[in-house]
């Protein structure tokens, strides 16, 4: 085996640090979770699942956790609808401004959240669109179309143009094109986009708190109670948002890889 030399080593040590930097506080939320205690703090006195039990039985967080859900749901829903579309006709149409249109649906992906939620908020207002989880499923799609669109063009720029004109020479119409050939090609995208979308926005707070009404989604009730200290109950739902969004994002990557690349 090859001895490892001293800036090797070093690397090593810095991305370990790096990782327990982002990953240790996650393992204490997880641990204070099960702590028999309400003060979060070391040492734990003792394990139990009395506190998931709580947050199952706290009615104003089990209704932002479904507001959560049915933001994410519809969210995803139109995102994935308008994307796969938008992406369809910028891989197979020319058309006057298309890299503008392209770069356009991109621009959501690089603002930071604060500057898409204030200015959402403050064109939904002109066009008369009041603050409701209506005005954040809205805001929430048009923030990840990008994602959409990006991860279904660069699955499209890799299919072979020959089946389209194979089908098209079989006698076969656009929409059996796009049904057998089109749709087989780009499932793992659309659905490993769809499931990082869902994580997505489900965790998003920026957008969301300058769009909503009285109806409030799960991180921002998080938000709100945080002020007067972590409770073990957010402990709780803390760590099954983690463990679900972790599985949803380990499914989105594995979707997105291209197994067909050598």
């Amino acid at each position: 085996m090859l001895r490892l030399r001293w800036w090797q080593k070093g690397m090593v040590g810095v991305s370990l640090g790096v990782l327990a930097f982002l990953y240790l506080p996650i393992v204490i939320l997880v641990m204070f979770s099960f702590n028999d205690s309400k003060v979060t703090s070391f040492p734990l006195a003792g394990f139990t699942l009395h506190w998931y039990e709580a947050f199952l039985a706290n009615g104003q967080m089990l209704r932002a956790l479904g507001n959560s859900l049915w933001v994410a749901l519809f969210a995803t829903t139109l995102a994935v609808l308008i994307g796969v579309t938008a992406a369809l006709a910028l891989d197979r149409y020319e058309f006057p401004g298309k890299r503008l249109f392209q770069n356009v649906i991109l621009l959501p992906l690089s603002l930071p959240g604060i500057v898409t939620g204030i200015a959402m908020l403050n064109f939904y207002k002109q066009i008369g669109i009041p603050q409701s989880l209506t005005a954040v499923v809205i805001g929430h799609a048009t923030a990840l179309l990008g994602v959409v669109v990006s991860q279904v063009m660069a699955r499209l720029s890799k299919v072979n143009r020959r089946q389209f004109e194979a089908s098209a020479d079989l006698g076969a119409t656009p929409f059996e094109t796009f049904r057998r050939v089109t749709l087989p090609a780009i499932r793992s995208s659309i659905v490993g986009s769809a499931l990082l979308c869902f994580t997505l926005s489900f965790d998003e707070i920026p957008v969301t708190y300058f769009l909503t009404g009285r109806e409030v989604t799960l991180p921002i009730y998080i938000y709100s109670t945080l002020r007067r200290g972590i409770t073990p109950e957010i402990n709780a739902i803390g760590t099954v948002i983690v463990a679900v969004s972790f599985v949803l994002i380990v499914l989105s990557v594995t979707l997105l890889r291209d197994r067909h690349q050598s």
